[in-house]
């Protein structure tokens, strides 16, 4: 068995100070959610400095850039856009007088996505799928990159019962409308990366199909994000609280490696690192780090 990995249109990258060529490599993207009510962590960076010592130690573990939110996915109360940006702001500005790191901020404001781009932010992550269209405009007017995801509910609201025809074909059909949107805005493919979503208005069932059949979505030929660190889908999947599912995030991660996914978005960065660099090995783009076993007229 052999894995024929999707070919990208555009696939090195200028993503801030680093280059990334995504037909060779993978990127692993670390979360750090400012948030009292996070998804993962319950609220244990919502202090800054917390924050950015969170930031300092996944670049220390290897991540190739840090996703910081201020606002959760799930439903809830609309948070004031002025509240949003003090909270995620002064966690970038601080980042960047530290570390080059690329920068993304988990936002479907317009406003917090200009503020954020003017403090330091290399990439705009919207996981609402353009829900404000000045977004891409915002991201057009400079050289950030932006990240379209799909979800279909209004942001922070209910949708029961999500129902597709075919998960796989409704999502990428999605991506693509959006995709041309934003070019239309202004921002050039070469400046975008999509995420199929797995989870956001989607059940376990949808989100394991995603997952199997991943490599149609990456066929779209941008760079593809997969957000499967410690959700839903794993805890349902193996019976498991959040705190036990690295197992099947990294096993979900890795087949979606498999299928041409080139970015993983993860809570524990160390261990997800070391499944990437192994998964890359495994497909022939790195080489291991050194070679002993087995090379000499002796054995060691």
């Amino acid at each position: 068995m052999s894995f024929a990995l999707p070919p990208l249109t555009s696939p090195v990258r200028r993503i801030g100070a680093h280059e990334f060529d995504f037909s060779k490599q993978v990127a692993v993207m670390a979360i750090v959610n400012r948030t009292p009510d996070s998804f993962y962590d319950g609220g244990r960076n919502f202090a800054l400095e917390d924050a950015v010592a969170a930031c300092l130690a996944a670049v220390g573990e290897g991540a190739d850039w840090v996703d910081i939110g201020g606002l959760p996915f799930a439903p809830g109360e609309p948070l004031p856009v002025e509240e949003e940006a003090e909270r995620v702001v002064p966690v970038i500005e601080e980042l960047r007088r530290a570390s080059d790191v690329v920068v993304s901020v988990d936002t479907f404001h317009a406003e917090v996505a200009r503020r954020s781009i003017a403090a330091g932010a290399n990439v705009i992550n919207d996981t609402t799928g353009m829900s404000d269209p000045d977004i891409a405009r915002v991201v057009a007017d400079s050289d950030a990159t932006l990240i379209i995801t799909h979800s279909l509910a209004e942001p922070r609201t209910q949708f029961p019962r999500p129902h597709y025809g075919d998960v796989v074909n409704d999502v990428a059909g999605f991506l693509r409308r959006r995709v041309d949107e934003a070019i239309d805005a202004g921002v050039p493919a070469s400046r975008i990366v999509i995420d199929p979503g797995p989870d956001l208005n989607k059940n376990t069932l949808h989100t394991l199909e995603l997952v199997r059949r991943f490599d149609e979505i990456a066929a779209i030929g941008l760079p593809v994000l997969a957000a499967l660190s410690n959700k839903d889908f794993i805890g349902e999947t193996l019976g498991l609280p959040k705190e036990r599912r690295l197992p099947g995030s990294l096993a979900s991660a890795t087949a979606c490696i498999l299928g041409g996914a080139r970015i993983v978005r993860v809570h524990e960065v160390a261990e997800t690192v070391a499944a990437v660099r192994m998964t890359e090995a495994v497909l022939g783009l790195r080489e291991p780090v050194y070679l002993k076993h087995n090379m000499g007229e002796f054995n060691e």
